[in-house]
């Protein structure tokens, strides 16, 4: 360092002051305008992020912006200003364009800004931002594009906008052009085609600096030069329409490039000695990523650039010439610079202007430019292959937002998230990949004329009435987002973002749950009665004799000839948990429907797989009946079209599986969720009763014997607010629990009853779909639980506010959405939505009291395929930490939590093993949940270790031989061969605590 120490640091960016500031600005000038740029140095970007870690490196990060940061809005006059004829105010190219072929709106008035000046301050200031972009209109100041048409009333609009801006300390980003080009320009010269507007545009920016140049130290040039060469000079999509020349495009470039280069270097010369103010073009890129994994498809991906932003970014900042894949494949159709022009050209940016969102992407980027790769909104790495392809700029992002349909008033959700989406992209890049991004600018202050798509989409953080005479502004919620993420400067930690640390009780209950376990009811050990030669003297192998047996066995089957159930405790074992919680099959264990005629042989084999959990210090947590959307699990004879009309053959079937496995069995879940969508309410009602049946079963006959406790699970992903500032959205989040999750707990574990918020919804849309409880059900139901057991997998976002593009439920009149900042696979990933739906359980109105609550089920689904599942661990992690804060910090009566699942070979795609052909695969979730269980959470570092008492330790194979007959040989040996022939094996083992 040029002083002799290190640069202060603030923010995790070097501030430089004194004798530094001046060399740093020295070295950058001299890197952006060097020569020495490596051509294509963006090809490592898509590389670069393949190799991050995943998903780590998708969670949302919790910082702050530097101090420094540029917080900004924006418009563009032809949107806004409207007054297209007031006070001498000349045609534009869009007041032409939108009067000619099918065109069916106008910006004749737009929002009015020209004379609404003090509601643009108003929602500025209201904001919070500390930098307003707006351009001028050419032809309210020059009528005719020249300083000979001067327009002293229109000037003076822009002196009064700055100056109030100033007033309010916004500091004004001024551009000279924004699409609207003096028609006269346009029909006397031929626009951008001709060379000669280089110099008239010069005049005009001459003038705007001499005249407002005081008070602005960010212009920018000329806004998104490839729509207004391609789409205004050659598809005609944009003014001024032109489209029968397909070379003129790249004409029209050129000029625009050298116009820019020429304000440059005027401004650089006679005003920014006395002024101070920066300048550079802003340019708009979409991103785009590989179809294939192959070199071949990087480059068209960076040929894909070059041919958007490349075209204008690299004779900027690199070398003053087009990208080399334009001009290979366009050759002579690409205007060529002299090496007089490109030593114009090259440097004439004093940072790097990015433009990104709706106006580009996914809309004026057709499938030409994209060579056959796949297109993508990713501002993060768009940032990140601009700092490697240009020298490392500062770059501010002079537009960035999305769009919401035409009809959306005041609540935006769509452009919310995606607000936030951008923002936090643009934070990572400062943190994370060290991209110096100096500015944001939120697209745009008010709702307006959105050019070719005229007033079908809205893009304004406030909602303009344009049917009011006043054309009234009101905040949509993304400005109140986009406020508050102002005010704190990015998204700070806070406590409740931070992973807690601390330990569960010594008795908690770490489990794995599977919706079913392998069942192989054929015994597998000494099954087979052939008859074998040993060829011990040459290779050791079996050789089976045809013809020969032995004779049958006369034994009755025992539990340890079930290798499937040795195999499947031994995977249980392996995980480290202390309960697994599997299901039944119903329909399996009682054919017929009759408990009378059971499958004693199925019945068998759970009543073993039971007691081998026991054996190897696994408590079983069974489900009587478990819901799946492929079959309804029910016995054929009770599978009618009025499923459930007889909830006594339920409560049948449960006092078979009590009394058959109650001496194993000491945890009981009657129902898995049965609180599904398809459902209809009064299957759910007769569900509730055979619940509470069976539940009264247990409770009467077998509980004072065997000592479990019996429930029901319910499925319950968390419901959150979209706008949680909004009661709006909070009343439809309370709706949606009540009818997915309150409409089975209420009855249960509250008043015996629906919830009431569910029955007056119904009432007001006259349904009487819901069926009554008479008083004597309301008895049978009520209380029918020993604890409180949910599924949990995801969180959702509702609101009340219909768009289109999300899945509104119109019963409940609300509609879900997700935030996309959140990571996805395929539902969202959402840790902290669990410790909001365990506190849903403890702070219900209904009083669930201090209920004991074990989460049954909680996983991510992830390819098969991945045995390093990365999102399955951070999944686990989180999501248990989420757990633990709710136990420890909240005082939610948690006792159990289980993984979900325990294999893909029953569970696909959530199994923490995996199958390749017959061998089993140990994931490195399973190895991560397992550390967690040993450790029973996650322990302060230092503390003192907890002291729970040791459990014996399991014996699966301890035997006691008794006295039978064991073993018969008979062995004749000849040629060198021993031939054993296996007559018969009997042997009986006695286990340390039960005999078979």
């Amino acid at each position: 360092h040029p002083t002799g120490s290190p640069p202060q640091r603030y923010s995790g960016r070097p501030v430089l002051t004194g004798t530094m500031s001046v060399l740093l600005a020295l070295f950058t000038f001299l890197a952006f305008t060097s020569a020495d740029a490596k051509p294509n140095a963006g090809l490592k970007t898509w590389g670069r992020f393949s190799k991050l870690p995943y998903p780590g490196d998708k969670a949302f990060l919790y910082d702050t912006f530097p101090k420094d940061f540029i917080w900004a809005v924006g418009t563009a006059a032809y949107q806004v200003e409207g007054a297209f004829e007031k006070d001498g105010k000349g045609l534009s190219i869009w007041d032409t364009f939108t009067r000619g072929g099918n065109r069916m709106a106008t910006g004749d008035v737009g929002s009015d800004s020209y004379h609404n000046i003090h509601a643009d301050i108003r929602a500025i200031r209201q904001l919070g931002v500390s930098h307003y972009r707006f351009s001028l209109s050419w032809s309210r100041i020059f009528p005719n594009g020249t300083r000979g048409s001067y327009n002293e009333i229109g000037t003076n609009y822009y002196r009064t906008l700055i100056k109030r801006l100033k007033e309010i300390r916004v500091q004004p980003v001024v551009t000279l052009y924004h699409w609207d080009l003096p028609d006269h320009l346009q029909q006397t010269l031929g626009g951008w085609s001709n060379p000669g507007i280089v110099g008239i545009f010069k005049d005009y920016a001459d003038f705007c600096f001499q005249t407002f140049g005081d008070d602005v130290k960010y212009w920018i040039t000329i806004d998104n030069p490839f729509v207004v060469a391609r789409h205004g000079y050659g598809t005609g999509v944009v003014a001024p329409g032109i489209k029968n020349d397909p070379d003129l495009p790249f004409r029209v470039g050129h000029n625009l490039l050298k116009a820019h280069a020429a304000v440059w270097h005027l401004y650089d010369r006679h005003y920014r000695p006395r002024q101070q103010g920066k300048l550079s073009m802003a340019l708009a890129s979409h991103w785009i990523k590989p179809s294939r994994t192959r070199l071949e498809s990087l480059r068209e991906c960076q040929c894909s650039l070059d041919h958007v932003l490349g075209w204008f970014a690299r004779p900027l900042f690199t070398d003053g010439d087009y990208p080399t894949c334009m001009k290979t494949r366009l050759g002579s159709r690409l205007p060529s610079f002299t090496q007089e022009e490109r030593e114009q050209v090259r440097g004439t940016a004093d940072f790097f202007a990015l433009s990104h969102g709706a106006a580009l992407s996914f809309q004026l980027i057709n499938d030409s430019l994209k060579f056959r790769q796949q297109e993508d909104l990713d501002l993060r790495m768009l940032l990140y292959w601009v700092n490697a392809e240009y020298n490392k700029p500062p770059i501010f992002v002079v537009q960035s937002g999305w769009y919401v349909l035409g009809n959306t008033k005041t609540e935006d959700p769509k452009h919310m998230y995606y607000l936030k989406r951008f923002i936090a992209e643009a934070l990572k890049s400062i943190v994370i990949d060290g991209v110096n991004v100096i500015g944001y600018t939120a697209w745009s202050l008010i709702d307006g004329f959105e050019w070719h798509r005229e007033y079908g989409i809205r893009r304004g953080l406030y909602y303009v009435d344009f049917n009011t005479p006043d054309m009234k502004r009101e905040p949509k919620t993304s400005a109140t987002f986009y406020r508050n993420v102002i005010q704190r400067n990015g998204f700070p930690e806070l406590p409740e973002n931070r992973p807690a640390q601390g330990i569960f009780p010594c008795d908690f209950a770490w489990g794995v749950s599977a919706n079913s376990i392998q069942v192989e009811t054929t015994p597998s050990q000494f099954a087979d009665p052939s008859v074998y030669l040993w060829n011990i003297s040459n290779n050791g192998e079996l050789m089976r004799l045809e013809g020969f047996s032995a004779p049958p066995l006369r034994r009755t089957a025992h539990c340890a000839d079930y290798a499937t159930i040795r195999q499947q405790v031994n995977e249980i074992r392996q995980v480290g948990v202390n309960h697994f919680h599997f299901s039944l099959n119903w329909s399996a264990l009682v054919p017929t429907g009759d408990v009378a005629h059971p499958n004693t042989t199925l019945l068998g084999y759970y009543r073993c797989f039971t007691r081998q959990l026991l054996q190897a210090n696994v408590t079983p947590v069974v489900t009587l009946w478990h819901h799946t959307l492929q079959r309804s699990s029910l016995p054929a004879s009770l599978d009618t079209a009025n499923k459930w009309e007889t909830p006594e053959a339920f409560a049948d079937y449960a006092r078979l599986c009590y009394r058959e496995l109650g001496a194993h069995v000491k945890m009981w879940i009657t129902l898995n969720e049965p609180n599904d969508e398809i459902v209809s309410y009064q299957e759910g009602h007769q569900m509730l009763r055979a619940h509470a049946l069976a539940w009264h079963a247990y409770d009467d006959e077998f509980r004072h014997a065997q000592g479990g406790q019996v429930s029901l699970a319910l499925h319950m992903d968390w419901v959150e607010p979209a706008f949680s500032f909004s009661r709006e959205d909070v009343e439809p989040a309370k709706r949606v629990l009540d009818f997915r999750v309150g409409w089975f707990a209420e009855p249960i574990f509250g008043s015996g009853d629906y919830p009431l918020g569910m029955r007056s919804w119904l009432r007001q849309l006259n349904s009487l779909d819901l069926p009554v409880f008479n008083e004597e059900d309301r008895q049978l139901v009520k209380g029918t639980y020993d604890f409180f057991a949910i599924s949990h997998f995801s969180t959702k976002l509702v609101t009340h506010a219909k768009e289109d593009s999300y899945t509104y439920i119109a019963m409940l009149e609300v509609q879900h959405m997700i935030d996309t900042t959140w990571i996805m696979s395929p539902r969202p990933v959402v840790p902290w939505g669990l410790r909001k739906a365990l506190n849903w359980v403890r702070l219900k109105e209904f009083h669930y009291c201090d209920v004991p609550v074990y989460v049954m089920a909680n996983g991510v689904q992830e390819d098969p395929a991945r045995f390093k599942d990365s999102l399955r661990v951070y999944y686990l992690y989180n999501y248990i930490n989420e757990a633990l804060k709710a136990y420890t910090l909240d005082g939610v009566n948690l006792k159990g939590y289980f993984a979900y699942a325990l294999s893909d070979q029953r569970d696909p795609g959530f199994g923490l093993y995996g199958h390749v052909h017959e061998e089993v695969i140990i994931k490195a979730s399973l190895s991560n949940y397992r550390n967690i269980i040993q450790h029973n959470g996650f322990p302060i570092e230092g503390g003192v270790p907890q002291q729970c008492p040791s459990m014996p330790q399991p014996c699966l194979g301890c035997h006691e031989l008794v006295k039978r007959p064991v073993v018969g040989f008979l062995t004749l040996v000849g040629s060198g061969v021993l031939i054993t022939l296996g007559l018969i094996i009997y042997y009986t083992a006695k286990r340390h605590k039960e005999c078979y």
